[in-house]
């Protein structure tokens, strides 16, 4: 998904009354404003377009490395190990000390750069707030820009919202998450920034406006010397991740502090960077804490790998938990890497949140999210993830039960077993059955998740989960797969084709969520005034195939 190029469009004039302060070879496409011209400062943007015009090459061919990836993959090749850098994997190398003030980070949260969702994350409890401008923001204009207004004011400390339908202002705490930035992947172009007349690299964008207004501020009140702190995406093998250590020399060049001042984890979650995590921390050695289960996407980058394999298909999306071989192998596999590597090997997403109409449900939710929390912690993760600030409490209580006062289990969890894992257990088929009602949830969620990415909103409470893009993304191209290839319902005594049943299972779905919207506050405004334009246009990308 890329900016939604229709927000604001301001055309070239010899004479702009209300026109951003550009260096040369600039333009801004989105429309003007007072507030993000503090952010949009010539100086800032110069910063940007030195990144763009240094590292642009290195992505374009990195970007073309991929697409070759692919197109192996769709003739039958399976990704691997490689065996040019087995002296890295075997290797007996550490990446540098974590810093003293992310040496603890059991209980992360995550969420939108929203004024109000950073507020409340900042103060949830937890011990890092993930700010995403990535799978949990729409990218529009508006949001991408607010978001990075939101950031400067959190890192100043003068960050607050004033919530007038609750009479109520929303300010920090003294004692706050310590805040971690999330910023586009590689492949994202941003449609409103142009730099000598090509899309600027969205991350470059995310990532260069928010170190130049930050990292001084940054370093002094949060990091402790050290930071700013990042999470960085949807890489896909260690050549990404040298573009990204060379971005973070840069910056610290340019901002004149210590190299290794920057420090980033990087999110496991494609299925060919599993075979390259030790590179990946290996390039970015100065600068990493650690490697992260983005299990969601992981689960959708199976199917992308796989789209050209018939011997493949999924089963209904909720049986794909961290029990089957294949997930688990590739959880156990990235603690041991981290921890002979010194650095945090970082749980998965708890997607659960609170019901409160049903405390039967509620706990029923709560006890699925302890239990997955119990996992990781004594498989060896240092820390978890959790969508909702009602889950920090269950979460921690699981992670300082089991890890004490240790701030993490760097020396006591080596996972050694994991070095016998081979690419068979991190290719293992899943297991499991599809059914008529994991066509139908998958319909819904990904129905109206676009259609409220389409209208601004990239977080959305779905049936008592948080969805974001990664789990649209499994809900689009699972049902992708199922209709390419034909599959049977097998699991619920049907026995019928999806293809057969596709169409009315769409409009039966369509009708119901007409009807829900009427009891939810999913944008309902505009979807009750735009429903069948705005399911249509979803109903269109979700089809689409990648």
């Amino acid at each position: 998904m890329i900016g939604l190029g229709s927000y604001g469009y301001t055309a070239p004039s010899s004479k702009k009354i209300n026109a951003y302060d550009v260096p040369q070879g600039v333009d801004i496409r989105g429309r003007f404003d007072e507030e993000f011209a503090k952010i949009l400062t010539k100086d800032a943007l110069q910063f940007v377009a030195d990144l763009q015009r240094e590292f642009r090459n290195h992505i374009k061919y990195a970007m073309e490395c991929r697409k070759e990836a692919k197109r192996r993959y769709n003739e039958g090749a399976l990704p691997g190990f490689d065996p040019a850098t087995r002296y890295i994997r075997e290797g007996k190398w550490t990446c540098a000390p974590v810093p003293p003030a992310v040496a603890d980070r059991r209980v992360e949260i995550t969420g939108p750069v929203e004024r109000k969702m950073i507020i409340n994350a900042l103060n949830s409890g937890a011990k890092v707030f993930m700010a995403d401008f990535e799978d949990a923001l729409s990218p529009s204009w508006e949001n991408l820009m607010r978001g990075q207004i939101n950031l400067k004011d959190a890192v100043e400390g003068t960050i607050t919202f004033n919530d007038k339908a609750r009479n109520r202002v929303y300010k920090l705490n003294n004692e706050i998450a310590k805040l971690f930035v999330r910023p586009r992947g590689w492949h994202l172009p941003e449609a409103h920034i142009f730099i000598d007349g090509e899309p600027a690299t969205g991350c470059l964008v995310d990532f260069g406006l928010y170190f130049y207004h930050n990292y001084a501020t940054f370093r002094n009140t949060q990091g402790q010397g050290f930071g700013p702190f990042f999470y960085l995406p949807k890489m896909e093998n260690s050549r990404e991740a040298k573009i990204w250590n060379s971005v973070f020399e840069k910056a610290e060049k340019m901002a004149g502090i210590e190299k290794g001042s920057i420090r980033a984890t990087v999110l496991i979650e494609t299925l060919p960077a599993v075979f390259q995590m030790d590179e990946i921390l290996y390039e970015l050695k100065d600068h990493s804490v650690g490697l992260n289960c983005g299990r969601w996407d992981y689960i959708f980058s199976y199917v992308k790998t796989f789209q050209g394999h018939r011997d493949r298909l999924l089963p209904d999306r909720g049986q794909i938990g961290m029990t089957q071989h294949f997930m688990r192998s590739y959880s156990n596999l990235l603690i041991r890497t981290c921890h002979q590597r010194g650095v945090h090997a970082m749980g998965g997403m708890a997607a659960q949140i609170p019901i409160r109409d049903d405390p039967t449900a509620n706990e029923a939710a709560f006890e699925l999210v302890r239990k997955d929390k119990q996992r990781e912690v004594k498989a060896g993760h240092d820390g978890t993830w959790a969508a909702h600030p009602g889950l920090i409490k269950t979460c921690m209580e699981v992670f300082t039960n089991n890890m004490g006062n240790t701030p993490n289990q760097f020396k006591t969890v080596k996972r050694n077993d994991a070095s016998n894992l081979t690419e068979d257990d991190l290719l293992q088929r899943p297991r499991g059955v599809r059914t008529m009602e994991g066509l139908r949830l998958n319909t819904r969620v990904g129905i109206q998740y676009l259609a409220a990415w389409l209208t601004g909103s990239g977080s959305v409470p779905l049936y008592n989960l948080m969805e974001d893009a990664a789990t649209a993304e499994i809900s689009r191209v699972q049902i992708w797969q199922w209709l390419k290839y034909g599959v049977e319902l097998d699991g619920d005594g049907l026995g019928v084709r999806v293809n057969h049943v596709f169409g009315r299972v769409v409009e039966e779905e369509m009708a119901r969520i007409e009807r829900e919207v009427e009891k939810r506050s999913l944008r309902k405004e505009c979807i009750k005034k735009h429903a069948r334009f705005l399911l249509a246009n979803a109903l269109l990308q979700l089809w689409m195939i990648f």
